[in-house]
C-alpha cells in the first residue's frame, strides 16, 4: 500500500482510538468522581446543548441574538409547569415527566417561532436589541407571575422519570457503586448532549449549512442565488430556541429549582463568549468554549482558598464568580485578536498546515 493512503488510515485509526477511549472514560466517570465534579459536567453539558443553539445562529447563521437566556428560562420554567402536580400551590399540570420535557422544548422553539418574523427581518445590532428585550420581559414574568413560576424564590422541579427509572437522589445501587440524581442524569445528558451535536453537525454539512453560511457571508448575494433568506434566519431562530429549552430543562433538572435571578443578561452574555472562545459555526468550538466558560466559575469556586485574591464573596479578595468573569472576558479579547478562529478554528488549521508541509 502507497505510503499516500498510510497516512490518511494512519490518521483516521489514531481519531477512532481517540474518540473511543474518550466515551469510555466519560461513561466511567461517574463511577469515580464526587457529586460536585458530576454536577460541573452537567453544568458543561447543557451549556455545550445550549452554545451549539446559538452558535447555529450567530455563528452560521451571522444573527446577533442576546436573548438566549429567556429561551432556557423558557425551558425550564415549562417543564416545572408540565411536569409538577400543583401540590405545592403552584401550577402544574402532572404530566408524565418524559413528555413535560419535551412539551417544554417545543413550547421554547414555539417561542421563537412567535419572534422569528422579526428575526427574519433583522440584523446586526438591530436583531441584538430586539432579542435582549425579550431577557428583561422574561425577568419581569419570572418575577411577577408567582403561580407558573413562584416569583423570586422560584419553584422545585419534578425530578425526571423514564422507562421506570427516576432521576432522583433515592440511590440506586450499580456495581456496589450509590447512583444518586447527578450519577443518573450524567449519562442522559450525554445522551443528549450527543444527539444535539450529532443534529447540528449533519445541519451544517448539508445543504441547510451552505445556505446559512451564505447568508452570513453574504446575504444580499444569498438571496439573488435564490436562497430564502427570511425563511432560513426564521428557522434557524426556531432551532437555536429549542436547543435552549433543551439546555434550560437539563439545568432544571440539574439545579432542582429554578429562580428568576439565574436567567438573566449575564447568562446571556455567557453564552456568546462560549461560541467566540470556542469558535464561530463550529460544534465542537461551542462545546469547548461552553465547558471552559461554565467550568471556570466553579473551579474558582472549588479552590479559591489556594488562589491568589479569589477569595469567598464578603472577604475582601475578588468573589470566584467576578474573576471568571475577568477571566474568560480576558480570553474573549485574546481570541479576537490572536485568534480569530477561536481555539477550535486554530488548532483545525494548524493541523491542516502540518499535514500539508508533511505531504510536501
Amino acid at each position: 500500500m502507497s505510503e499516500v493512503l498510510v497516512k490518511p488510515l494512519r490518521i483516521v485509526r489514531t481519531r477512532t482510538c481517540l474518540w473511543g477511549a474518550g466515551i469510555v472514560v466519560l461513561l466511567a466517570l461517574p463511577f469515580y468522581l464526587d457529586r460536585f465534579w458530576l454536577q460541573a459536567g452537567l453544568f458543561a453539558m447543557a451549556a455545550a446543548i445550549g452554545a451549539i443553539g446559538i452558535n447555529l445562529l450567530t455563528g452560521a447563521t451571522g444573527q446577533l441574538s442576546m436573548g438566549h437566556a429567556f429561551f432556557l428560562a423558557v425551558g425550564a420554567y415549562g417543564y416545572c409547569v408540565f411536569a409538577a402536580d400543583g401540590g405545592d400551590g403552584l401550577t402544574g399540570l402532572g404530566l408524565p415527566t418524559w413528555l413535560a420535557a419535551m412539551l417544554a422544548v417545543l413550547v421554547a422553539g414555539a417561542a421563537g417561532g412567535l419572534f422569528s418574523p422579526i428575526s427574519g427581518r433583522l440584523s446586526g445590532a438591530y436583531l441584538g436589541i430586539a432579542t435582549l428585550a425579550l431577557v428583561f420581559i422574561g425577568q419581569h414574568v419570572m418575577f411577577n407571575a408567582h403561580d407558573l413560576t413562584g416569583g423570586a424564590n422560584g419553584r422545585d422541579v419534578p425530578p425526571l422519570s423514564l422507562f421506570g427509572l427516576t432521576f432522583d437522589d433515592r440511590e440506586l445501587l450499580v456495581a456496589a457503586v450509590p447512583f444518586g440524581s447527578a450519577e443518573k442524569l450524567w449519562y442522559a445528558g450525554l445522551v443528549l448532549l450527543a444527539a444535539g451535536a450529532l443534529f447540528a453537525r449533519g445541519v451544517l454539512r448539508g445543504r441547510p449549512g451552505r445556505a446559512m453560511n451564505a447568508i452570513r457571508d453574504h446575504r444580499i448575494a444569498a438571496g439573488v442565488l435564490g436562497v430564502p433568506v427570511a425563511r432560513h434566519r426564521a428557522a434557524v431562530f426556531v432551532l437555536s430556541s429549542m436547543y435552549a429549552g433543551l439546555a434550560g430543562v437539563l439545568l432544571a433538572l440539574v439545579f432542582q429549582r429554578t429562580v428568576p435571578d439565574y436567567f438573566g443578561i449575564t447568562l446571556s452574555l455567557e453564552y456568546l463568549a462560549m461560541i467566540v472562545v470556542g469558535g464561530l459555526g463550529s460544534v465542537s468550538g461551542a462545546v469547548t468554549g461552553a465547558v471552559f466558560v461554565s467550568l471556570l466559575p466553579q473551579l474558582l469556586t472549588r479552590y479559591s482558598d489556594a488562589l491568589p485574591l479569589v477569595s469567598a464573596p464578603g472577604t475582601g479578595g475578588i468573589a470566584p464568580g467576578e474573576a471568571s468573569r475577568y477571566l474568560y472576558g480576558a480570553a474573549v479579547v485574546l481570541v479576537v485578536l490572536f485568534l480569530p478562529g477561536g481555539l477550535v478554528g486554530t488548532a483545525v488549521r494548524r493541523r491542516v498546515t502540518t499535514h500539508t508541509g508533511e505531504e510536501r
